[in-house]
C-alpha cells in the first residue's frame, strides 16, 4: 500500500471540493445589491480561490510524479488532458471576475456611495455561471480517468 498516493489523492480531492464551494459562494454572493461588506467578502473569497487553485496544481503535479499510476498514465491520456483543459478554461474565466472584485472593492473603499455598474455585474454573473458549468466537466473527466478511460 502506498501512503503517499493516498495522501495526495485525499488532499487533491479536498482542494477540488473546496474550489467548487468557492465558486458556489461567489455565485450566491453576486447579486444586484452589493454593499461594501459583500464586496470585501467577495475579494477575500476570490483570493482563496487563487490560493486553492494553485495548491490543486501543485498537488496534482505531485500525483502525476509520485502517484501509483505513474506519469505515463497521465501524459498519454486524452481524458487527463481534457480535464486539464477544463481546469484551464475555468481559470481563464475567473480572470474577469477577479479583476472586477478588486476594482469594485477599491472603489467602494474610497467612495461610500459606490454602486456596482449593472453592466459589469451582469458580465461577472455570466462569467461565474460559465465557470460553474465548465467546472462540472472536471469530475466527469476524473471519474472516467479513475476507470482507465483515455489511456
Amino acid at each position: 500500500m502506498d501512503t503517499t498516493d493516498l495522501v495526495l489523492a485525499i488532499v487533491h480531492h479536498l482542494l477540488v471540493f473546496s474550489l467548487a464551494g468557492i465558486i458556489g459562494a461567489e455565485f450566491v454572493l453576486i447579486r444586484n445589491d452589493l454593499p461594501a461588506a459583500t464586496l470585501k467578502r467577495l475579494a477575500g473569497i476570490d483570493r482563496h480561490y487563487g490560493i486553492i487553485a494553485a495548491l490543486i496544481i501543485i498537488v496534482g503535479i505531485g500525483r502525476v510524479f509520485y502517484g501509483l499510476k505513474g506519469w505515463e498514465f497521465y501524459i498519454y491520456n486524452w481524458v487527463f488532458w481534457a480535464k486539464m483543459a477544463a481546469f484551464g478554461i475555468v481559470g481563464l474565466l475567473s480572470i474577469i471576475p477577479t479583476v472586477r472584485f478588486i476594482s469594485w472593492n477599491r472603489q467602494a473603499g474610497s467612495n461610500p456611495a459606490f454602486a456596482v455598474p449593472a453592466a459589469e455585474l451582469a458580465s461577472v454573473k455570466t462569467y461565474v455561471r460559465a465557470e460553474a458549468a465548465v467546472f462540472l466537466l472536471i469530475p466527469v473527466f476524473a471519474a472516467a480517468m479513475a476507470r482507465g478511460y483515455g489511456y
